[in-house]
């Protein structure tokens, strides 16, 4: 079910499904909550599912500069507050891993567990930074449609992209929708992001990590860097790149179900 709440008298989109322990699923750069629609429908079977646009996604409105995780993670707060939901186990998709640890951050007695899907807890490093820069420079240029086409089919394991192909080009059409001025904001709160290590080193829930042995965004030496909390899983998707949710959602289901019956039933 599609709906919205306010943040700062600004509308943010959500959507609700099934019953159960409140999972709340956050998505990356270039995507929408569609994204996650497969994998939401099937594991609302046994959960309550909540689906966020990012503020300048989808259907939510974008607040003025400056930008940051922590706004991105309150607009997040709000549909929790909306829904009357104390704490929720809180998953983050690339970009939406960069908020759900400012989530975590910010309002640590909202949460009753923490994923980042596909992320890290790092700021970037002086060589992305001028990578987002780029980037910014090309959309305010008028290549917004260049940037999506380039970067959509990329977060797939090369070896899935034609399996997918529908996938890629649902993706690809939501993320055509996105304005200017959501992508340029996005790509502005990634590069001045804060290092969060050691709030997910110091996390007090049980903490899920899932990585894609195929993702080029995020390498094995990267993840080899991470101080894990002492409460965690690690699981690796051997066949996926960066959409593991999609590349292997049966796999995927499977990690969500055991690791809520382990430690949140």
């Amino acid at each position: 079910m599609k709906k919205t709440c306010n943040n700062s008298d600004l509308k943010i989109s959500y959507s609700t499904e099934g019953k159960g322990t409140p999972i709340l699923l956050i998505h990356g750069y270039l995507e929408t909550s569609n994204i996650w629609y497969d994998f939401s429908k099937e594991l609302s079977k046994d959960f309550t599912v909540i689906s966020v646009d990012l503020p300048g996604y989808g259907e939510s409105e974008l607040y003025e500069e400056p930008f940051t995780m922590c706004k991105y993670a309150e607009s997040v707060k709000s549909v929790l507050e909306n829904e009357s939901i104390e704490k929720a186990f809180i998953v983050g998709h690339s970009m939406g891993g960069y908020v759900a640890l400012a989530f975590a951050e910010n309002y640590p007695e909202k949460l009753n567990a923490l994923c980042l899907f596909h992320s890290n807890p790092f700021s970037d490093s002086d060589e992305k930074k001028i990578m987002r820069d780029k980037s910014i420079i090309d959309v305010e240029a008028g290549k917004k449609e260049q940037i999506i086409k380039n970067h959509v089919p990329n977060i797939f394991n090369p070896e899935n992209v034609k399996k997918f192909s529908k996938e890629i080009e649902d993706n690809l059409l939501d993320a055509m929708k996105i304005s200017e001025a959501g992508i340029i904001a996005s790509l502005k709160t990634m590069r001045d992001r804060n290092n969060r290590q050691n709030i997910l080193k110091n996390l007090k829930v049980p903490y899920l990590h899932v990585h894609g042995k195929k993702d080029i965004f995020i390498s094995d030496e990267v993840v080899n860097k991470i101080d894990f909390p002492s409460i965690y899983e690690f699981v690796t998707l051997e066949n996926s790149g960066h959409a593991g949710f999609v590349e292997e959602k049966e796999n995927s289901i499977k990690t969500f179900k055991d690791f809520v019956k382990k430690y949140l039933s």
